[in-house]
């Protein structure tokens, strides 16, 4: 195959490092005044800032997301379940369930998420799976099979107890994890929302500030309790870069905002979206067999995006593509692989396509390509060469035979026959 221009060994450079550090703009590393963060990046799992991450700390009401999972996964939003008893505190954030009142799984996951509402969580875990201490030995169940090695859950709404925990790292994990799912993703993103279902409506507002003042931040779930201090999973997305942060033990909650926002710009500015290979991508060329100086291009079958961090660029390999292919090829057939790789790590292997149709060779083109030949053409001259000396000899040795039965049978022989 002939290598397009623009690819010899590699397509990109495989992996430009150099530099990085004066590559980066944007702000300069946050100082947080929370006693555990993160900041991660959401396709990659690459961590931009970390401080304990994975130190064991209360967690607040951002336990809520393991009972949004729990519940999402055990039955459908359009599941209605009745409001269970709960006799919550005066200070725990409820929307005032009433024993025996009926309400959608949506609507108690808005709910859950938005206003934190404990007689929620406590809603869905009797009506999921039948009894908070079965909810609970779920949620723990999920942790472990999720390697979430830092969290264990002792109730599901969040309340200070003994053996409910987690860690900034691990929290960041659940929400990423969350955050594949469209209604959840969609629900932590929202300023408010009404709740239709239920014995009245009601209007439940996002306890996360920063969604309602800043564009960029997409969510996620806030906490406070008396031993966890003031709690934040944050996320934001710009330019097709997702960071998801958590703060751990905020002293206030301005403090606990502004180390999010700080976190959050700061992951950010690390990433940005790249495409190493784009669909359609002209990668190289392949000869047609017994057609001189015809060619088919050989291109990318799809286009690969990665979020790499500024100053770096996934690399592009080819192999696998023939030196020349006959047809009958549809367009779009496949003639080799492209490897893309980022960081000693091989993120996509992409198939190499015929640009288009390739159609089959006749006889008389391949008799033509025959004769063109090079080989060819030496194999026929000294195939001459050998058979030009074969044909005197048996030439001689006919007449030296013809001279040997002339004289048996007195008859001349070719040459002494008189001419008339």
């Amino acid at each position: 195959m002939r290598v397009a221009p623009i690819i010899l060994a590699v397509l990109l450079a495989w992996v430009a490092v150099a530099g990085v550090a004066h590559a980066q703009s944007g702000p300069g590393r946050p100082d947080v005044r929370a006693r555990s963060a993160i900041v991660m990046e959401a396709s990659t799992g690459h961590v931009a800032f970390r401080r304990k991450i994975r130190v064991e700390r209360p967690i607040a009401s951002t336990t809520k997301l393991m009972t949004a999972l729990v519940a999402l996964e055990r039955s459908d939003l359009d599941d209605v379940l009745s409001a269970t008893d709960y006799d919550a505190l005066a200070i725990e954030s409820q929307i005032g369930l009433r024993e025996g009142e009926r309400m959608s799984v949506r609507d108690l996951l808005r709910a859950l998420l938005l206003e934190s509402a404990n007689d929620a969580a406590v809603t869905l875990a009797v009506g999921t799976m039948g009894s908070r201490q079965a909810f609970v030995r779920e949620m723990n169940r999920r942790a472990q099979q999720l390697s979430l090695d830092h969290t264990s859950f002792a109730n599901p709404v969040g309340l200070d107890e003994a053996g409910n925990h987690s860690s900034a790292e691990d929290l960041v994990r659940l929400a990423v994890i969350l955050r594949r799912n469209d209604f959840f993703r969609e629900t932590v993103d929202l300023p408010r929302a009404t709740l239709r279902t239920g014995a009245r409506r009601r209007t439940v507002v996002n306890r996360n500030a920063l969604v309602r003042r800043e564009g960029f931040v997409d969510g996620v779930k806030t906490g406070r309790t008396n031993q966890a201090g003031y709690v934040l999973v944050g996320s934001a997305t710009r330019d097709g870069v997702t960071v998801v942060s958590a703060v751990l033990g905020s002293p206030t909650e301005s403090a606990r905002d502004q180390d999010t926002l700080a976190l959050l710009r700061y992951g950010l500015s690390r990433y940005r979206t790249s495409t190493p290979l784009p669909e359609g991508r002209v990668m190289g060329e392949i000869d047609l067999r017994y057609r001189d100086g015809e060619t088919v291009e050989v291109i990318a079958g799809r286009t690969v995006n990665r979020v790499v961090r500024r100053g770096e660029r996934a690399g592009v390999t080819v192999t696998g593509v023939p030196e020349e292919v006959d047809g009958p090829l549809p367009r779009g057939s496949r003639v080799g692989t492209a490897i893309v790789r980022h960081r000693d790590e091989v993120i996509a292997r992409v198939p190499l396509v015929t640009a288009r149709a390739v159609a089959e060779a006749g006889l008389g083109t391949r008799l033509d390509d025959l004769v063109r030949r090079p080989l060819t053409v030496i194999a026929l001259c000294l195939l001459l060469a050998c058979s030009l000396p074969l044909v005197i000899l048996r030439r001689r040795a006919m007449r030296r035979r013809e001279a040997q039965d002339a004289e048996r049978t007195g008859t001349p022989s070719r040459e002494e026959t008189p001419v008339a």
